[in-house]
């Protein structure tokens, strides 16, 4: 867990409508990927911990048995639902509200356990420890990332058709809304979140890892609508941290878009992805 911060239900409250469609999707080849590394032949049971609106897990159902989403955010938990329903992959999905912590919660034992960029948001050693427990002789645990620094793949971004997102005003505009230090929940984070996964997994008697890097999407383009969905589905920008204010930075937010592209159209590289596989 981060130090001096504690988890409340309000992490990515009201971010779920905004996921899909604002978070940059993660490498094309992530799914081919990983069901060569696992060995997976359909017939794997698979839990993913934190999983947001169902992104990874989905990514894998084709070469899995059987996949177990787990969020406490019950928006994350309706959007994977919805998702699941359209790809019709129910017979194979389970969502289940819960938190980390709260594993193992009945749910089984597990060929694979995936972590996307959620791990750093539990009680680390607890939740390690855990899932060890959950997964079967020879299981293994993922973690998967946005590769950083992304370095070349942003510089790139000049040489496109559109002009680049424009982080770092987004950036400012949102501290200047919500303060210097970023807001997560009800509570601010110092320091950031933590890293040290490697030690903390390993400690828990994970081997490894092997580490994989997918490359990344091509360019793709991005509307100020796919931007402003992109601010309100991470935690330190949520829509509820802006309270009665949200009209108005919204509004800030599209004019500042607007001055950066009047066609309303950004060019945006997403990053290569990152896993590290652990052995069980």
């Amino acid at each position: 867990m981060v130090d001096g911060w504690e988890w409340d239900d309000t992490l990515f409250a009201g971010c779920a409508p905004h996921y899909t469609r604002g978070r940059l999707p993660y490498a094309p080849g992530l799914g081919d990927t990983l069901a060569g590394a696992l060995g997976l032949d359909g017939r794997a049971r698979l839990i993913d911990v934190g999983c947001g609106p169902g992104t990874v897990a989905l990514a894998l159902a084709p070469w899995c048995g059987e996949i177990v989403g787990v969020d406490p955010d019950h928006g994350m938990i309706a959007e994977a639902e919805r998702v699941c329903a359209e790809r019709a992959l129910d017979a194979k999905a389970r969502w289940v509200r819960a938190r980390a912590e709260e594993l193992p919660a009945g749910l089984g034992a597990f060929d694979v356990a995936v972590f996307a960029q959620s791990f750093h948001w539990t009680d680390r050693e607890l939740v390690a420890a855990t899932v060890k427990g959950m997964l079967r002789t020879g299981g293994s645990l993922v973690h998967v990332s946005d590769l950083k620094p992304e370095g070349a793949r942003v510089a790139g971004v000049e040489g496109l058709p559109h002009p680049a997102v424009p982080h770092a005003a987004i950036g400012e505009l949102v501290r200047e809304r919500l303060g210097p230090v970023r807001r997560a929940g009800r509570g601010v984070l110092t320091r950031g979140t933590p890293g040290g996964e490697a030690e903390i997994l390993a400690r828990a008697g994970f081997r490894g890892p092997r580490r994989l890097v997918v490359p990344g999407a091509p360019p793709l383009v991005r509307t100020a609508d796919d931007v402003v969905a992109g601010v309100f589905s991470m935690s330190f920008s949520a829509p509820h941290l802006f309270g009665p204010h949200l009209a108005a930075f919204e509004a800030d937010l599209r004019r500042l878009l607007h001055r950066a592209s009047p066609a309303d159209r950004f060019s945006e590289l997403p990053p290569d992805t990152e896993v590290f596989v652990w052995g069980a």
